[in-house]
């Protein structure tokens, strides 16, 4: 099945791609070097209100949480450049019917038409 997105196209997904690519592994190496695990042992050391401990708690499932959803979007981004490289990107996984470039363009990792989700 041919694409519908003419090189260039495909070249600036591409580069959105591996823009959004390096941004999440920024954002998740950052994540994971600041931590509140060190922070833990150093309010331990002080005579702190409970109420600190569970502030230091819930920003630790926080930022757990938000690694979890940036590590699930970047498979998808990876999927995506895969798709590039296999010649299927921008075609639905659904129905291998073209997405709009439009839908693209929001969301550079669409895997289906938005009446197909």
């Amino acid at each position: 099945m041919s694409n519908h997105l003419n090189k260039d196209q495909i070249e600036y997904f591409k580069k959105r791609l591996l823009d959004m690519k390096e941004d999440n592994e920024e954002k998740i190496t950052e994540n994971r070097e600041n931590s509140p695990n060190d922070n833990i042992q150093e309010l331990a050391d002080y005579d702190n209100h409970p109420g600190d401990m569970g502030t230091e708690q819930f920003e630790q499932q926080r930022d757990a949480g938000l690694n979890m959803v940036r590590e699930e979007r970047l498979q998808d981004i990876e999927d995506a450049l895969k798709k590039i490289e296999d010649g299927t990107y921008g075609l639905s996984e659904k129905s291998g019917k073209e997405i709009p470039v439009e839908r693209l363009e929001v969301l550079p990792t669409a895997r289906n038409l938005v009446e197909e989700e």
